[in-house]
């Protein structure tokens, strides 16, 4: 069997059920996202070098609190721990420091901020006044196909700086900017046809999710090239782990978040 089929059959397997999943209804979104974070925490924790089942405990917390039909009362501060998070772990990609997993805390805050909580806001993120909107994901879905897409292709053939060197060789400047205004253009069209938002949001989301989405697939690459390791797991044949799948839709999660519920 080659490689192309398995990774075609593989894609297609996980892009069937993801939507499938969607577009059934909100208990069925949450469900298999709380059934993909714990994949994408056992993956980590091979990869950190972390054996507790306190991630696990803390997921299925943040899962029964999305189950619930209320607005979870400390989402704010939630919120606030989640972004301050992720900007730590921008700082550390950018600086070029080294991202510590030397201790168990050390282990257990990387789980929460890089991986648990923002996993709780993908999961509410297409909540609007208590009303699954499935399209909002589906959506993001597109634009991020559409970025890394376009970033691969422009970077294959007119990529010549590189983005991120230590961290991921491949990664142009150039894919980079191809990836986000072939975004901004998925972000124009999904505007006029979407029903939800109007153009302009759209086009500001589709940039958050190129910009951080790129910068979480980023982060990924460097918990790897740090741990030595090529792929996060095996569990999707001629891909990976599931974490090398998901790693820019719950990073930038959290961002877009920032803006469908606290901006527009």
């Amino acid at each position: 069997m080659s490689n192309l089929f398995v990774r075609s059959l593989s894609a297609l397997v996980y892009a069937f059920l993801f939507i499938s999943a969607i577009l059934f209804s909100a208990e069925t979104y949450i469900g298999l996202l709380a059934l993909f974070a714990t994949v994408c925490s056992w993956e980590l924790s091979k990869i950190i070098q972390i054996k507790s089942i306190i991630p696990y405990i803390l997921l299925a917390c943040i899962t029964y609190i999305s189950f619930q039909s209320t607005i979870f009362k400390y989402n704010d501060y939630l919120f606030g721990f989640t972004i301050t998070g992720s900007f730590i772990l921008l700082y550390l990609l950018i600086s070029s420091k080294l991202i510590k997993t030397g201790t168990l805390t050390q282990k257990l805050f990387l789980q929460v901020i890089y991986l648990i909580l923002p996993f709780y806001f993908l999961m509410n993120l297409p909540f609007i006044e208590n009303t699954y909107h499935p399209n909002i994901i589906i959506y993001i879905i597109f634009i991020i196909w559409t970025n890394d897409s376009f970033a691969f292709l422009v970077g294959k053939n007119f990529g010549k700086r590189k983005l991120f060197e230590k961290v991921s060789p491949k990664k142009t400047i150039e894919g980079f900017i191809g990836g986000l205004l072939f975004s901004i253009i998925a972000g124009f069209i999904i505007g006029q046809y979407s029903g939800i938002f109007s153009i302009l949001d759209w086009i500001i989301i589709a940039i958050i999710v190129a910009i951080f989405g790129s910068l979480g697939d980023l982060v990924e690459s460097k918990f790897k090239r740090q741990a030595n390791v090529k792929d996060s797991g095996t569990i999707m044949p001629g891909h990976g782990g599931l974490l090398d799948r998901l790693d820019s839709l719950f990073f930038l999660a959290p961002f877009v978040y920032l803006y469908i519920h606290y901006i527009m």
